[in-house]
């Protein structure tokens, strides 16, 4: 399940608690951004650069048979080298303690499903194509705090793109509005506190980070083929 899914729901783990580290207290608008449009035999959607994990996991745990990716995987960990992670790399830069990995090859889509499922914080920003799937996304890291492009008419999910016939992702991104011809969402996350924990005197500060739950609601606005609708969440994560 996707974050704000798992939210909504109210099955909240360790995933979502992940996903919100990077907030502090106050309220960030248009985060998880997506948009579907539906198509003849399959939709067309985009997403803002949460969904990116996402995306990759979904339309890989079906995929058989190597397939060629292009992208960049994001980390500010040591993935180890070709050898150890099981496919060829392009090019490797780090700058500021945040390596980046080409990647222009052929790969075995378990390989990077199990490298997902050993480091969940690294960023895996990859595009290719199964019969089923099309997924493109932005070969760069990820910009915490901001919205998408912005134009006349606000900001944009413009990071991942994919054209599928699956309706598994259908079910998970758009859970609450199922059918429609075209639709936009949106969030806003408000944080109202942070729960610290009770030890927080003998950890180092990336412990205390890391060990700390965001408390708050996420706001969901949704336009489906013309109708507006908002629901609410509350959240401990």
């Amino acid at each position: 399940m996707s974050v704000i899914n798992k939210i909504f729901n109210k099955k909240i783990d360790e995933e979502v608690h992940s996903d919100f580290l990077k907030f502090g207290r106050g309220e960030y608008k248009d985060k998880y951004l997506v948009e579907g449009k539906k198509q003849k035999d399959a939709w067309a959607i985009k997403t803002g650069a949460e969904f990116a994990n996402f995306l990759v996991r979904k339309c890989l745990e079906k995929a058989e048979g190597n397939l060629d990716m292009k992208g960049i995987i994001v980390s500010t960990l040591n993935l180890g080298n070709e050898e150890e992670i099981g496919f060829e790399i392009k090019k490797r830069s780090n700058f500021q303690g945040i390596k980046k990995l080409e990647v222009d090859t052929s790969i075995d889509p378990k390989i990077i499903l199990d490298l997902m499922d050993k480091h969940p914080k690294v960023f895996f920003a990859l595009s290719f194509k199964t019969p089923a799937y099309e997924l493109k996304i932005k070969p760069k890291a990820p910009k915490s705090g901001k919205p998408g492009k912005k134009d006349e008419e606000g900001p944009k999910a413009d990071f991942c793109t994919l054209k599928t016939s699956d309706t598994r992702i259908i079910d998970d991104l758009f859970f609450d509005n199922k059918e429609f011809k075209e639709i936009k969402i949106r969030h806003t996350i408000k944080i109202t506190g942070i729960d610290y924990p009770k030890d927080v005197s003998s950890l180092k500060p990336e412990e205390i980070r890391e060990k700390s739950k965001r408390k708050g609601v996420i706001v969901r606005e949704i336009e489906a083929d013309g109708q507006k609708s908002t629901s609410e969440a509350e959240f401990f994560a």
